[in-house]
């Protein structure tokens, strides 16, 4: 119990590490690095990997961290509303993945789906308020641009790369599809 603490600690580390430096790859045109939503991807892989409880708070302060850091994302309004939603997707994909019947790449495509829709709502709430509180109008188009339109590129991306990789840490036994019994479903990826 106490080495499982220590290896999700050290995942969560890791992919926070990770959450904190990707960025920087696409962060040097900030259209496309907005574009390509890169601190998501630790995001998700760490509640898939570590579950909620672990992701949850890690997700909460990367972009914190990184604005606080690297000055990017602004503090407020972006980085504040992106802590909330992507702590929405770190606990909404940790959870729902965590309880799924069948831990396999349909689970988790169902549960980064709804997270993302989870997520988006939260932060499209998050930038009402905090728009609200600054006298700023947020409306609908401003919503649909930001959570959906502009996103395209990054949700096509996280689709795509999440599952692969899940899928490549299965394959080399290292992260391993189970029933919720927690057995091991072998090479089957459902």
């Amino acid at each position: 119990m106490k080495n499982n603490s220590i290896k999700k600690m050290t995942l969560t580390a890791m992919f926070l590490a990770i959450g904190m430096i990707l960025p920087l790859f696409t962060g040097q045109i900030p259209q496309i690095g907005s574009m390509l939503l890169p601190m998501h991807i630790p995001v998700f892989l760490c509640a898939l990997i570590c579950g909620e409880k672990w992701s949850t708070p890690m997700a909460f302060i990367l972009p914190l961290f990184r604005s606080l850091i690297f000055g990017m994302p602004p503090l407020y309004p972006t980085a504040l509303s992106m802590a909330f939603e992507l702590a929405t997707y770190a606990f909404v994909a940790g959870y729902l993945y965590g309880h799924s019947r069948w831990q396999c790449s349909k689970a988790l495509l169902r549960c980064i789906v709804i997270a993302m829709i989870a997520g988006r709502v939260v932060w499209g709430i998050v930038q009402l308020l905090l728009l609200g509180i600054g006298g700023k109008a947020f409306t609908f188009q401003a919503f649909l641009a930001g959570a959906l339109l502009n996103a395209i590129p990054g949700i096509i991306i996280q689709l795509i790369l999440i599952p692969a990789i899940m899928i490549a840490l299965h394959r080399t036994k290292l992260v391993p599809f189970v029933k919720n019994d927690g057995k091991d479903l072998g090479t089957v990826t459902k």
